[in-house]
């Protein structure tokens, strides 16, 4: 029967595995239908439903993208997440979930196992634009993203990546140019979100003279802030030059949008 609304069902995706990458990150490789891999850009809208839960109650998608959700108690939560890697061919994706707090999309995450579900809403893409000198400013949230950005990146680049983690055990390997220099920022024992390390290491940097800039930063919401008054004000850079945006936000359960 056609539904009278236009909604369509959501694409699932099925778990095949699960393995830590850093002690406070897991990668789950799910896998769905080829042609729906393909087509979707690196941004996931996904649906989490209850852990352990493979049959949950799906919402729909309208025909604008809104998401039509069930009437009653249903269990699913939407989040956004980068997909680490994509393969058209198998159907195979990788999203990396950061295991900080007691969200439901960490919950989900820390128990999955093979046949597991998710839900896939809709895509977006980056925000990344093109530019021979790239800022990139992120926490661990979004190292999926940085990651896609520097493989996507000119050899020729030249830039800094500056990028937020708890201690040397959480860094993670990097499609790097050789123009591009990254500086991992140590925070410690300190809560994720609550010490200005990306705000202090944009702010030490000088701006390269004379040379086309684009910067892309995700984080914490008020880290995200300064940086991006810092790069409007003293850099300089215009709404097509940067983009900045708050993938979690300190006293709520982390879901990043990228």
């Amino acid at each position: 029967m056609t539904d009278p609304t236009g909604a369509r069902p959501v694409d699932v995706l099925t778990v095949l595995r699960s393995a830590p990458v850093t002690p406070s990150v897991v990668r789950v490789t799910l896998q769905g239908a080829p042609e729906v891999v393909a087509a979707a850009a690196p941004t996931l809208a996904v649906l989490v439903p209850r852990v352990g839960d493979r049959a949950p109650e799906w919402p729909a998608v309208a025909r604008d993208g809104r998401i039509v959700w069930p009437q009653g108690s249903h269990g699913v939560s939407l989040r956004s997440y980068t997909a680490r890697r994509q393969d058209p061919v198998t159907g195979e994706v990788d999203v990396d979930f950061v295991r900080h707090g007691d969200g439901p999309a960490a919950a989900w995450a820390a128990a999955a196992a093979p046949g597991d579900v998710l839900g896939l809403a809709s895509t977006a893409p980056l925000g990344a634009g093109s530019a021979p000198w790239l800022l990139l400013a992120a926490d661990e949230t979004a190292l999926p993203a940085v990651a896609r950005i520097l493989a996507a990146a000119a050899p020729s680049t030249r830039g800094v990546a500056l990028l937020e983690v708890a201690g040397p055990a959480e860094e993670q390997p990097l499609p790097v140019p050789p123009g591009v220099q990254v500086r991992w920022l140590h925070r410690g024992d300190a809560e994720p979100g609550t010490v200005p390390l990306l705000a202090d290491a944009v702010a030490a940097l000088t701006p390269p003279a004379g040379e086309e800039v684009f910067a892309w930063v995700a984080a914490e919401s008020a880290a995200v802030r300064a940086v991006r008054a810092d790069l409007r004000g003293r850099w300089g850079l215009g709404r097509a030059q940067h983009h900045a945006i708050g993938y979690w936000r300190r006293g709520r359960a982390m879901s990043p949008a990228g």
